[in-house]
């Protein structure tokens, strides 16, 4: 079996501010800390009814965050509702439990507001109504750790020290898509797919030795999510193809692997040693010193031993 990486994780399981918090390090200044975005410009803002004046999305992952609603002078008794939406692709956006700030009237305009976003979703945003005349106002999403050339080399050793896990563990963490390739249908009735949890299978193909590729129907197969590593079984009274195949990586199944979308659905063990990792390639930057975390890898190895997947 081949196994061959399509989509890459979107996310990864240790978030820059959380390896910053565990390495005590930070970009140095207010100014490189925090960064600032308008999800609803500054403006004279006309009459909008049931929260149709629509911010713009913000991406928020791994920052802390706070949301600014700045009101200028409101018009004669008007009235401005606003309220925080989030939202994992940047589309369906759906209110935020607490995300509703005070109503701003005539008796307290010309003030700000404050909300600080603890939600898990990617994006944010910021949705308002403007009742009876126009109000001067602007929604600010303030992110606490700004991307600098020293963050930049952080995000890119969380890669590094996930996929390391990864390839050590036998397993992918978070969500991604591979092709898992196959030489031959399996004498008995399943597939085994040796990257961890599956979460779902896309299709499952093969091509015959006129170089003529076909579709199995998924009424042949399912999926078993539940077996660790996941597999590919035949349905009752189902059977594999039998047409003769190609020499070279016949047959071709893409599923969708890892424990799940979000850092949080890693074992913390496993976001620990990656960490540790982190924090192994950050102070050394280069070959392995006696005594160091990664050569003492006995101890590393008792953090992710519980989830390791040994190939057969």
């Amino acid at each position: 079996m081949n196994a061959v990486i399509k989509t890459e994780p979107t996310v990864e399981p240790v978030s820059l501010a959380d390896l910053k918090e565990h390495l005590r390090v930070d970009s140095g200044t207010a100014a490189d800390n925090t960064s600032s975005t308008q999800t609803i410009a500054p403006a004279d803002h006309a009459i909008a009814g049931a929260y149709s004046l629509e911010g713009t999305g913000i991406d928020v992952q791994g920052y802390g965050t706070l949301v600014y609603l700045v009101s200028g002078t409101n018009g004669s008794g008007a009235t401005v509702d606003a309220k925080i939406q989030d939202s994992d692709d940047d589309v369906a956006y759906t209110d935020w439990t607490g995300g509703g700030f005070t109503q701003v009237t005539e008796a307290n305009d010309n003030a700000t507001q404050e909300i600080q976003y603890t939600g898990l979703k990617q994006y944010i945003r910021v949705v308002a109504t403007v009742a009876t005349d126009a109000c001067n106002f602007g929604v600010d999403v303030v992110k606490q750790a700004a991307i600098g050339t020293e963050d930049t080399y952080l995000e890119a050793i969380i890669t590094a020290a996930r996929r390391r896990v990864e390839d050590w563990l036998g397993r992918a963490l978070i969500t991604q898509t591979w092709n898992f390739y196959y030489s031959a249908f399996p004498e008995c009735d399943s597939f085994t797919l040796q990257k961890g949890t599956l979460q779902s299978v896309t299709s499952v193909k093969y091509t015959d030795s006129d170089a003529d590729e076909t579709t199995i129907a998924g009424t042949v197969y399912e999926s078993n999510t539940a077996a660790i590593p996941g597999e590919v079984t035949l349905k009752y009274g189902q059977s594999w193809p039998t047409a003769v195949l190609k020499t070279v990586n016949p047959i071709n199944i893409e599923a969708v692997v890892g424990y799940g979308d979000a850092a949080s659905d890693v074992p913390k063990n496993v976001r620990q040693a990656i960490m540790i990792l982190c924090e192994d390639m950050y102070e050394q930057r280069g070959e392995v010193i006696t005594g160091t975390i990664v050569a003492n890898i006995d101890w590393l190895s008792a953090l992710l031993s519980p989830e390791r997947l040994w190939r057969l």
